[in-house]
């Protein structure tokens, strides 16, 4: 069974930092990309990051400079470091795995809410 298992989410002000953590299980973890998405109430689900096992990094250019993806390959864990956040943040943030040879077999957490205020 599968299990992406999010965690580290919460309150912050504006300026501030959070750290996401994703916990997967149940997979052979260097076979997929680890991804991070968002959606904030009335938006749609969003890119923010992405990572390959061998460390490739995408970020949305509305992150770049600010966020940080990177993984574990030991501890299957991908990790998305928030610094200087801002309350266009504020979303509900998933944990993705996409294979990396079935680009249609993906995985998706139960999300954790990142809210920061002004």
């Amino acid at each position: 069974q599968v299990q992406l298992v999010e965690s580290g989410g919460g309150l912050v002000q504006a300026g501030g930092s959070l750290r996401l953590s994703c916990a997967a299980s149940g997979i052979v973890f260097s076979l997929y990309i680890m991804g991070w998405y968002r959606q904030a109430p009335g938006k749609q689900r969003e890119l923010v990051a992405s990572i390959t096992s061998g460390g490739t990094t995408y970020h949305a250019d509305s992150v770049k400079g600010r966020f940080t993806i990177s993984r574990d390959n030991a501890k299957n864990t991908v990790y998305l470091q928030m610094n200087s956040l801002e309350p266009e943040d504020t979303a509900v943030y998933y944990c993705n795995a996409r294979h990396r040879d079935a680009t249609t077999t993906m995985h998706w957490g139960q999300g954790t809410q990142v809210t920061v205020s002004p």
